[in-house]
């Protein structure tokens, strides 16, 4: 089954549930994100997919619509957790080799030769964020668990993510790669780490069939 045909699958995680990001979906997105806002510093989850001078570029308008235009052309680019209706968190995992910078940056690119997009590549969760008033929930374990089981869907072997460590408070805003206490708890275990702070993690699915 392509990936195309699993973008209506609900996942359930924790009382939590989520969705694909399909191009109905947008506005519960825009809504989460704020439209002036674009979730933090104006984002609009465009910061691991291409390259720095190209983002700053943009600006906050150039990138909605160019992650509108993602959303729009499929597959989905990552998951909408709902509680009641209302999308309450966010996190964005794909083909390793779609998130540019992800892809290129010192702490996060590959330690093998760059995998291809596709039912044999390397997935990777890039981003979360969560709704002001639900955060210090526990909702980055629900929704990593789901971006997970989305890759393992959609025919990931493998799932990447460059995590921060929590060994020191952190400054608004650096959690959003994501926990790495989070990922151990989930069997990711570390393959290098070229940053203090900044482990690049994965977890092998194995092969499908």
């Amino acid at each position: 089954m392509r990936r195309s045909d699993k973008a209506d699958a609900t996942l359930a995680a924790d009382g939590v549930m989520m969705q694909p990001l399909t191009a109905a979906r947008w506005p519960d997105l825009v809504e989460l994100f704020g439209p002036e806002r674009g979730a933090s510093s104006g984002c609009w989850c465009m910061w691991p997919r291409m390259a720095r001078s190209e983002w700053k570029a943009l600006g906050l308008d150039g990138r909605r619509e160019a992650f509108h235009a993602i959303v729009e052309a499929g597959p989905p680019p990552g998951l909408l957790a709902y509680e009641g209706g209302t999308a309450i968190g966010w996190v964005a995992v794909g083909p390793r080799a779609t998130v540019v910078r992800f892809q290129g940056a010192k702490v996060s690119r590959p330690v093998e030769a760059p995998a291809a997009p596709g039912p044999d590549g390397t997935h990777a969760v890039t981003c979360f964020y969560i709704r002001s008033g639900h955060r210090k929930r526990g909702l980055m374990r629900p929704l990593a668990i789901a971006a997970v089981e989305f890759a393992r869907a959609n025919g990931a072997m493998a799932v990447d993510v460059c995590a921060i460590e929590a060994d020191r408070p952190l400054v608004w805003g650096d959690g959003f790669v994501g926990i790495a206490s989070v990922f151990r708890s989930l069997g990711f275990v570390e393959i290098v780490r070229r940053s203090p702070r900044r482990p690049l993690m994965r977890l092998t699915l194995g092969r499908h069939g």
